[in-house]
């Protein structure tokens, strides 16, 4: 064959003749020369990786895949014409994901059913892939049954693997799309403008960091009212406003007035430093002080029942409240270890707990302790969607826990102290508070009257 000056050919001598009758032997072919196969165009077949932690690296190496496939159209997948059964596109991508679940949920404590499910959707992803072994777009998460497979699980693990492609859009981007959907096209685009600067942040001038996303959505619905206003009136664009378009959308004082004028600021000195707006009309625009609230006691039967319902976890949190005026953050952050030796240890003080506080804390952790006994999750609080995973209890479980706001029960134990003493150096050293923030719970107390819980 001709083509030696390219490839490479390998000969094998035998040690014998074939029987007669059956066709030339080997030793005659081999005198004429005999082809097997061309060197390099078989993959040597790997070794079978060892365990340990010099296996976890050379598979991280591996996966996700460098590459990705580009597909043409982005078409649903319809995951109930897969079968379990079927032959995944990449066999060892596979059993990557099978050693992915079965470590996260040995951390996790999960149960065997959560281990299947959570096993079986990833096999379903995995063989829907256009680039197997490619990351896994969470957007294809959110495609699966939600009846037969319960997701979250399954982008934690993902996620703890490191082959997530966390695509999501942000909860706020649909919700300001429908807010702004009635505004006329130019005032839209030039408010996206800013829209984009709060949330993603800015490089350059005005460079800026993103913004949380409750101050975006505070300011956005500050905003609305003078837009909706703006275009009744035939503006048709933001450079056509003028001071005195603002003044006539402005509330007369009071909070609205200083988040309106806040809002309005932060808008036109963006677009005014992209030069989108060729002046800035809330120059020199006085906002006015806000409003403040006088803190105002709560019910004391719904204290009364929250503390005899027999409950762990809503008896634990009305005595940590009710009792040391715990601010909601601070109650979802507290780490097992944070509380010891009958004292509870937060970033910026030590607080000794009363006993009844101590007596419920302590049946909340046995509680804890039966419920949910192989649970890793370091937070003192948990609960049936936070047990198997690491992540902190939300604010609307704590509330809906204790049947009422837990804002409402701090102030009420502020209040509460603040009429007893009427001593701002004392609410400043019990509940972490300012001397500003102090004196808006001594203000007025002469007009505030309460019945104390006992």
């Amino acid at each position: 064959m001709s083509g030696a000056g390219f490839c490479r050919l390998c000969f094998r001598t035998g040690v014998g003749a074939r029987p007669h009758g059956s066709g030339p032997s080997v030793l005659e072919m081999n005198r004429k020369g005999q082809q097997l196969f061309f060197v390099g165009l078989f993959r040597q077949k790997r070794q079978p990786l060892t365990s340990g932690p010099r296996t976890a690296h050379r598979r991280r190496i591996r996966y996700p895949v460098a590459h990705e496939q580009l597909t043409l159209a982005d078409v649903p997948r319809d995951f109930t014409k897969i079968r379990g059964e079927e032959l995944l596109p990449d066999p060892g991508f596979g059993e990557f994901l099978d050693e992915a679940v079965l470590s996260h949920a040995d951390e996790c404590g999960w149960s065997k059913t959560r281990i299947n499910v959570t096993r079986q959707g990833l096999r379903l992803l995995a063989y829907a892939q256009a680039t197997p072994g490619a990351r896994i777009k969470a957007s294809y998460v959110a495609e699966l049954d939600p009846v037969a497979f319960n997701r979250q699980p399954i982008l934690d693990v993902l996620a703890a693997a490191g082959v997530l492609d966390d695509d999501r859009e942000p909860a706020i981007m649909t919700w300001y799309s429908r807010q702004v959907a009635d505004l006329p096209d130019a005032i839209a685009d030039e408010v996206d403008t800013w829209f984009q600067i709060m949330l993603r942040g800015s490089s350059s001038y005005p460079r800026s960091k993103p913004r949380a996303h409750v101050t975006i959505r505070v300011r956005v619905r500050s905003l609305l009212p003078a837009l909706r206003a703006w275009a009744a009136y035939g503006r048709t664009s933001l450079r056509e406003v003028t001071r005195d378009d603002i003044n006539q959308v402005l509330p007369p004082s009071g909070s609205d007035r200083t988040l309106t004028c806040t809002a309005l600021k932060s808008l036109f000195r963006i677009l005014k430093a992209k030069r989108i707006v060729f002046s800035n009309p809330t120059t020199h625009l006085r906002s006015g002080r806000p409003e403040s609230r006088i803190p105002l006691p709560i019910d004391d039967a719904a204290m009364r029942a929250a503390l005899g319902s027999g409950n762990p976890a809503r008896e634990a949190l009305a005595t940590l409240i009710g009792y040391h005026a715990l601010r909601s953050g601070q109650v979802r952050g507290l780490l097992l270890t944070d509380i010891r030796d009958g004292r509870l240890y937060l970033s910026d003080r030590t607080i000794v707990l009363a006993c009844p506080a101590r007596q419920c804390l302590a049946a909340w952790l046995d509680h804890r302790s039966r419920t949910w006994p192989e649970s890793i999750n370091p937070h003192f609080f948990v609960n049936i969607q936070t047990a198997v995973r690491t992540a902190q209890v939300s604010h609307f479980w704590i509330n809906s826990t204790l049947g009422f706001s837990a804002q409402a029960l701090r102030e009420d134990r502020i209040l509460d102290e603040a009429l007893a003493t009427k001593d701002i150096r004392r609410l400043v050293d019990l509940f972490g508070l300012s001397v500003k923030g102090a004196e808006r719970y001594l203000a007025d107390t002469s007009l505030t009257t309460r019945t104390a819980v006992t």
